[in-house]
Protein backbone atom coordinates (compact mmCIF):
# COMPACT_ATOMS: atom_id res chain seq x y z
CA UNK A 1 0.00 0.00 0.00
CA UNK A 2 1.38 3.40 -0.96
CA UNK A 3 1.71 6.28 1.49
CA UNK A 4 -0.97 8.17 -0.49
CA UNK A 5 -3.42 5.29 -0.04
CA UNK A 6 -2.52 5.03 3.65
CA UNK A 7 -3.16 8.74 4.10
CA UNK A 8 -6.52 8.49 2.35
CA UNK A 9 -7.56 5.74 4.81
CA UNK A 10 -6.38 7.69 7.86
CA UNK A 11 -8.34 10.82 6.98
CA UNK A 12 -11.82 9.20 7.16
CA UNK A 13 -10.84 7.51 10.46
CA UNK A 14 -9.64 10.80 11.91
CA UNK A 15 -12.76 12.61 10.67
CA UNK A 16 -14.99 9.91 12.20
CA UNK A 17 -13.11 10.04 15.52
CA UNK A 18 -13.39 13.84 15.67
CA UNK A 19 -17.12 13.65 14.87
CA UNK A 20 -17.75 11.00 17.53
CA UNK A 21 -15.77 12.88 20.19
CA UNK A 22 -17.56 16.14 19.33
CA UNK A 23 -20.92 14.40 19.78
CA UNK A 24 -19.77 12.97 23.13
CA UNK A 25 -18.70 16.45 24.28
CA UNK A 26 -22.09 17.89 23.30
CA UNK A 27 -23.87 15.09 25.20
CA UNK A 28 -21.73 15.76 28.28
CA UNK A 29 -22.64 19.46 28.12
CA UNK A 30 -26.36 18.62 27.79
CA UNK A 31 -26.29 16.22 30.77
CA UNK A 32 -24.16 18.78 32.68
CA UNK A 33 -26.95 21.37 32.27
CA UNK A 34 -29.65 18.83 33.23
CA UNK A 35 -27.63 17.75 36.26
CA UNK A 36 -27.39 21.35 37.53
CA UNK A 37 -31.22 21.33 37.65
CA UNK A 38 -31.41 17.96 39.42
CA UNK A 39 -31.68 17.64 43.19
CA UNK A 40 -33.97 17.81 46.19
CA UNK A 41 -34.24 21.58 45.81
CA UNK A 42 -35.29 22.37 42.28
CA UNK A 43 -33.72 25.20 40.33
CA UNK A 44 -35.30 26.25 37.06
CA UNK A 45 -33.03 26.53 33.99
CA UNK A 46 -33.34 30.32 34.22
CA UNK A 47 -32.35 30.32 37.91
CA UNK A 48 -29.37 28.06 37.16
CA UNK A 49 -28.25 30.33 34.33
CA UNK A 50 -28.65 33.45 36.45
CA UNK A 51 -26.80 31.90 39.41
CA UNK A 52 -24.05 30.53 37.16
CA UNK A 53 -23.26 34.04 35.90
CA UNK A 54 -23.26 35.64 39.36
CA UNK A 55 -26.93 36.43 39.88
CA UNK A 56 -29.43 34.47 41.94
CA UNK A 57 -29.95 34.38 45.69
CA UNK A 58 -27.33 33.38 48.26
CA UNK A 59 -29.14 30.07 48.82
CA UNK A 60 -29.14 29.30 45.08
CA UNK A 61 -25.43 30.15 44.92
CA UNK A 62 -24.63 27.74 47.75
CA UNK A 63 -26.68 24.94 46.15
CA UNK A 64 -25.09 25.38 42.73
CA UNK A 65 -21.48 26.39 43.48
CA UNK A 66 -20.85 24.59 46.78
CA UNK A 67 -22.73 21.32 46.21
CA UNK A 68 -23.83 20.53 42.66
CA UNK A 69 -21.04 21.86 40.44
CA UNK A 70 -18.14 20.22 42.36
CA UNK A 71 -19.97 16.90 42.33
CA UNK A 72 -20.74 17.12 38.61
CA UNK A 73 -17.10 17.97 37.79
CA UNK A 74 -15.87 15.11 40.01
CA UNK A 75 -18.27 12.69 38.29
CA UNK A 76 -16.82 13.59 34.89
CA UNK A 77 -13.20 13.37 36.11
CA UNK A 78 -13.72 10.04 37.91
CA UNK A 79 -15.54 8.55 34.92
CA UNK A 80 -12.80 9.69 32.56
CA UNK A 81 -10.00 8.40 34.82
CA UNK A 82 -11.58 4.98 35.37
CA UNK A 83 -12.35 4.53 31.66
CA UNK A 84 -8.79 5.42 30.60
CA UNK A 85 -7.44 3.08 33.31
CA UNK A 86 -9.62 0.31 31.87
CA UNK A 87 -8.44 1.06 28.32
CA UNK A 88 -4.81 0.75 29.47
CA UNK A 89 -5.44 -2.55 31.25
CA UNK A 90 -7.29 -3.97 28.26
CA UNK A 91 -4.44 -2.88 26.01
CA UNK A 92 -1.54 -4.30 28.02
CA UNK A 93 -3.34 -7.57 28.86
CA UNK A 94 -5.03 -7.98 25.44
CA UNK A 95 -8.14 -9.00 27.39
CA UNK A 96 -11.33 -7.09 26.69
CA UNK A 97 -12.74 -8.04 30.12
CA UNK A 98 -9.92 -6.31 32.02
CA UNK A 99 -11.04 -3.48 34.28
CA UNK A 100 -9.61 -1.88 37.46
CA UNK A 101 -12.61 -3.14 39.44
CA UNK A 102 -12.57 -6.71 38.15
CA UNK A 103 -8.78 -7.02 38.44
CA UNK A 104 -8.78 -6.00 42.11
CA UNK A 105 -7.04 -2.62 41.72
CA UNK A 106 -10.10 -0.72 43.02
CA UNK A 107 -10.33 -3.17 45.91
CA UNK A 108 -6.70 -2.53 46.85
CA UNK A 109 -7.34 1.23 46.87
CA UNK A 110 -10.46 0.68 48.94
CA UNK A 111 -8.60 -1.43 51.49
CA UNK A 112 -6.03 1.34 51.96
CA UNK A 113 -8.80 3.91 52.55
CA UNK A 114 -10.53 1.64 55.09
CA UNK A 115 -7.26 1.09 56.93
CA UNK A 116 -6.80 4.85 57.19
CA UNK A 117 -10.38 5.30 58.44
CA UNK A 118 -9.87 2.46 60.93
CA UNK A 119 -6.62 3.63 62.50
CA UNK A 120 -6.35 7.37 61.89
CA UNK A 121 -7.52 9.50 64.87
CA UNK A 122 -11.11 10.64 64.34
CA UNK A 123 -10.51 14.05 65.84
CA UNK A 124 -7.76 14.91 63.36
CA UNK A 125 -8.80 13.40 60.03
CA UNK A 126 -6.49 12.33 57.22
CA UNK A 127 -5.16 15.17 55.04
CA UNK A 128 -7.39 15.43 51.98
CA UNK A 129 -4.62 15.71 49.42
CA UNK A 130 -2.94 12.55 50.80
CA UNK A 131 -6.06 10.42 50.19
CA UNK A 132 -5.31 9.78 46.48
CA UNK A 133 -1.72 8.83 47.39
CA UNK A 134 -2.95 6.45 50.10
CA UNK A 135 -5.41 4.88 47.65
CA UNK A 136 -2.68 4.60 45.00
CA UNK A 137 -0.42 2.82 47.47
CA UNK A 138 -3.13 0.23 48.13
CA UNK A 139 -3.95 -0.07 44.43
CA UNK A 140 -0.24 -0.40 43.58
CA UNK A 141 0.32 -3.18 46.10
CA UNK A 142 -2.73 -5.05 44.81
CA UNK A 143 -1.54 -4.61 41.20
CA UNK A 144 1.96 -5.80 42.13
CA UNK A 145 0.51 -8.91 43.81
CA UNK A 146 -1.70 -9.66 40.79
CA UNK A 147 1.17 -9.06 38.35
CA UNK A 148 3.53 -11.32 40.33
CA UNK A 149 1.01 -14.16 40.61
CA UNK A 150 0.07 -13.85 36.92
CA UNK A 151 3.65 -13.87 35.61
CA UNK A 152 4.99 -17.21 34.38
CA UNK A 153 8.74 -17.36 33.82
CA UNK A 154 9.57 -17.80 30.15
CA UNK A 155 5.96 -17.24 29.08
CA UNK A 156 5.18 -13.79 30.42
CA UNK A 157 1.61 -12.90 31.39
CA UNK A 158 -1.39 -14.82 30.12
CA UNK A 159 -4.47 -12.59 29.76
CA UNK A 160 -6.80 -15.31 31.08
CA UNK A 161 -4.49 -15.99 34.05
CA UNK A 162 -4.33 -12.25 34.78
CA UNK A 163 -8.13 -12.04 34.85
CA UNK A 164 -8.56 -15.09 37.10
CA UNK A 165 -5.85 -13.97 39.53
CA UNK A 166 -7.37 -10.47 39.62
CA UNK A 167 -10.82 -11.83 40.45
CA UNK A 168 -9.38 -14.05 43.21
CA UNK A 169 -7.33 -11.22 44.75
CA UNK A 170 -10.32 -8.86 44.52
CA UNK A 171 -12.53 -11.38 46.35
CA UNK A 172 -9.91 -11.84 49.08
CA UNK A 173 -9.47 -8.08 49.59
CA UNK A 174 -13.25 -7.58 49.62
CA UNK A 175 -13.55 -10.17 52.42
CA UNK A 176 -10.83 -8.40 54.40
CA UNK A 177 -12.61 -5.07 53.95
CA UNK A 178 -15.82 -6.57 55.36
CA UNK A 179 -13.94 -7.84 58.43
CA UNK A 180 -12.32 -4.43 59.00
CA UNK A 181 -15.56 -2.50 58.48
CA UNK A 182 -17.37 -4.61 61.11
CA UNK A 183 -14.88 -3.39 63.73
CA UNK A 184 -15.49 0.29 63.00
CA UNK A 185 -17.57 2.58 65.18
CA UNK A 186 -21.06 3.39 63.79
CA UNK A 187 -20.07 6.74 62.24
CA UNK A 188 -17.05 5.37 60.39
CA UNK A 189 -18.96 2.20 59.46
CA UNK A 190 -21.69 4.27 57.79
CA UNK A 191 -19.08 6.30 55.89
CA UNK A 192 -17.30 3.12 54.69
CA UNK A 193 -20.54 1.47 53.54
CA UNK A 194 -21.58 4.56 51.58
CA UNK A 195 -18.07 4.81 50.15
CA UNK A 196 -18.01 1.12 49.12
CA UNK A 197 -21.37 1.54 47.37
CA UNK A 198 -19.75 4.18 45.14
CA UNK A 199 -21.21 7.39 46.47
CA UNK A 200 -19.55 10.51 45.07
CA UNK A 201 -18.72 11.70 48.57
CA UNK A 202 -16.26 14.43 47.62
CA UNK A 203 -18.63 17.33 47.07
CA UNK A 204 -16.46 20.43 47.30
CA UNK A 205 -13.77 22.07 45.19
CA UNK A 206 -10.94 20.74 47.39
CA UNK A 207 -11.71 17.24 46.14
CA UNK A 208 -11.66 18.52 42.56
CA UNK A 209 -8.22 20.03 43.17
CA UNK A 210 -7.03 16.80 44.81
CA UNK A 211 -8.04 14.71 41.76
CA UNK A 212 -7.45 17.10 38.84
CA UNK A 213 -3.60 16.99 38.74
CA UNK A 214 -3.58 13.22 38.37
CA UNK A 215 -6.03 13.37 35.45
CA UNK A 216 -4.23 16.28 33.77
CA UNK A 217 -0.80 14.60 34.00
CA UNK A 218 -1.57 10.91 33.46
CA UNK A 219 -4.03 11.00 30.55
CA UNK A 220 -1.61 13.00 28.32
CA UNK A 221 1.13 10.52 29.32
CA UNK A 222 -1.06 7.63 28.17
CA UNK A 223 -1.82 9.49 24.94
CA UNK A 224 1.95 9.84 24.44
CA UNK A 225 2.22 6.04 24.81
CA UNK A 226 -0.66 5.31 22.42
CA UNK A 227 1.64 3.79 19.77
CA UNK A 228 3.16 1.49 22.39
CA UNK A 229 -0.33 0.24 23.31
CA UNK A 230 -1.06 -0.33 19.63
CA UNK A 231 2.07 -2.47 19.29
CA UNK A 232 1.42 -4.39 22.54
CA UNK A 233 -1.93 -5.45 21.11
CA UNK A 234 -0.07 -7.30 18.33
CA UNK A 235 1.38 -9.82 20.80
CA UNK A 236 4.65 -10.28 22.68
CA UNK A 237 6.75 -11.71 19.84
CA UNK A 238 5.71 -9.00 17.39
CA UNK A 239 6.25 -6.27 20.01
CA UNK A 240 9.76 -7.53 20.80
CA UNK A 241 10.52 -7.81 17.08
CA UNK A 242 9.51 -4.17 16.62
CA UNK A 243 11.92 -3.08 19.35
CA UNK A 244 9.46 -2.54 22.21
CA UNK A 245 10.89 -3.12 25.70
CA UNK A 246 7.94 -5.18 26.82
CA UNK A 247 8.32 -5.31 30.58
CA UNK A 248 9.43 -1.70 31.02
CA UNK A 249 6.63 -0.31 28.87
CA UNK A 250 4.06 -2.63 30.40
CA UNK A 251 5.06 -1.68 33.95
CA UNK A 252 5.00 2.05 33.11
CA UNK A 253 1.52 1.81 31.63
CA UNK A 254 0.33 -0.41 34.50
CA UNK A 255 1.60 2.23 36.95
CA UNK A 256 -0.41 4.90 35.10
CA UNK A 257 -3.55 2.71 35.19
CA UNK A 258 -3.09 2.06 38.91
CA UNK A 259 -2.51 5.75 39.67
CA UNK A 260 -5.61 6.80 37.73
CA UNK A 261 -7.80 4.15 39.36
CA UNK A 262 -6.43 4.86 42.85
CA UNK A 263 -6.96 8.62 42.61
CA UNK A 264 -10.51 8.16 41.26
CA UNK A 265 -11.44 5.58 43.90
CA UNK A 266 -10.10 7.85 46.67
CA UNK A 267 -12.57 10.57 45.67
CA UNK A 268 -15.43 8.66 44.05
CA UNK A 269 -15.60 5.48 46.11
CA UNK A 270 -15.96 1.92 44.89
CA UNK A 271 -17.49 2.58 41.47
CA UNK A 272 -17.34 -0.42 39.17
CA UNK A 273 -17.93 -1.25 35.50
CA UNK A 274 -17.11 2.25 34.15
CA UNK A 275 -13.57 1.08 33.40
CA UNK A 276 -15.03 -1.87 31.48
CA UNK A 277 -17.89 -0.26 29.58
CA UNK A 278 -16.21 3.04 28.67
CA UNK A 279 -13.38 1.54 26.57
CA UNK A 280 -15.72 -1.00 24.95
CA UNK A 281 -18.19 1.64 23.81
CA UNK A 282 -15.33 3.88 22.66
CA UNK A 283 -13.78 1.01 20.70
CA UNK A 284 -17.09 0.43 18.91
CA UNK A 285 -17.35 4.12 18.08
CA UNK A 286 -13.79 5.01 16.99
CA UNK A 287 -11.98 1.69 16.48
CA UNK A 288 -9.01 0.08 18.24
CA UNK A 289 -6.28 2.67 17.58
CA UNK A 290 -5.33 4.10 20.95
CA UNK A 291 -4.69 7.59 19.56
CA UNK A 292 -8.48 7.79 19.19
CA UNK A 293 -9.50 5.20 21.77
CA UNK A 294 -7.94 6.92 24.82
CA UNK A 295 -9.68 10.33 24.45
CA UNK A 296 -12.92 8.64 23.34
CA UNK A 297 -12.77 6.38 26.43
CA UNK A 298 -12.28 9.42 28.68
CA UNK A 299 -15.30 11.15 27.16
CA UNK A 300 -17.44 7.99 27.24
CA UNK A 301 -16.52 7.27 30.87
CA UNK A 302 -17.23 10.86 31.89
CA UNK A 303 -20.60 10.75 30.12
CA UNK A 304 -21.56 7.41 31.68
CA UNK A 305 -20.77 8.54 35.22
CA UNK A 306 -22.41 11.95 34.99
CA UNK A 307 -25.56 10.24 33.65
CA UNK A 308 -25.42 7.68 36.48
CA UNK A 309 -24.92 10.42 39.09
CA UNK A 310 -27.78 12.51 37.68
CA UNK A 311 -30.10 9.48 37.82
CA UNK A 312 -28.90 8.64 41.35
CA UNK A 313 -29.70 12.16 42.59
CA UNK A 314 -32.96 12.63 40.71
CA UNK A 315 -34.84 9.35 40.40
CA UNK A 316 -35.73 8.61 44.03
CA UNK A 317 -35.97 12.08 45.58
CA UNK A 318 -35.68 12.97 48.43
CA UNK A 319 -33.66 9.74 48.90
CA UNK A 320 -30.32 9.62 47.07
CA UNK A 321 -29.01 6.35 45.63
CA UNK A 322 -25.21 5.83 45.52
CA UNK A 323 -23.88 6.52 42.03
CA UNK A 324 -21.98 3.22 42.02
CA UNK A 325 -25.23 1.26 42.31
CA UNK A 326 -26.70 3.02 39.27
CA UNK A 327 -23.44 2.44 37.37
CA UNK A 328 -23.60 -1.25 38.32
CA UNK A 329 -27.22 -1.50 37.14
CA UNK A 330 -26.10 -0.08 33.80
CA UNK A 331 -22.86 -2.09 33.64
CA UNK A 332 -23.78 -5.56 34.92
CA UNK A 333 -26.01 -6.54 31.95
CA UNK A 334 -23.33 -5.33 29.53
CA UNK A 335 -20.68 -7.33 31.40
CA UNK A 336 -22.82 -10.48 31.12
CA UNK A 337 -23.26 -9.79 27.41
CA UNK A 338 -19.48 -9.53 27.02
CA UNK A 339 -18.96 -12.82 28.90
CA UNK A 340 -21.46 -14.64 26.66
CA UNK A 341 -19.92 -13.12 23.54
CA UNK A 342 -16.39 -14.06 24.68
CA UNK A 343 -17.42 -17.67 25.30
CA UNK A 344 -19.19 -17.83 21.94
CA UNK A 345 -16.09 -16.63 20.11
Amino acid sequence: MTSMQSGSIKKPRLAKAITVMSILMVLIIIVFIISMNTGVIRLSPLEVLRTFFGGGTAKQGIILWDFRLPRIVISILVGAGLAVSGAILQGISRNMLADPGILGINAGAGLAIILVVSFYPNNVGAPLFFMPMIAMLGAGLAALLIYTLSYVKGKGISSSRLLLVGIAVSAGIASLMVVLSIRLDPTDFQFVQIWLAGSIWGTNWKFVLALLPWIVVLIPYVMFKANVLNVLNLGEMTSIGLGIRMERERLGLLAAAVALAGACVAVGGGIGFVGLIGPHLARRLVGPKHQYLIPASALTGGLLLIVADTIARGMFQPTEVPTGIVAAVIGAPYFLYLLVRTRAS
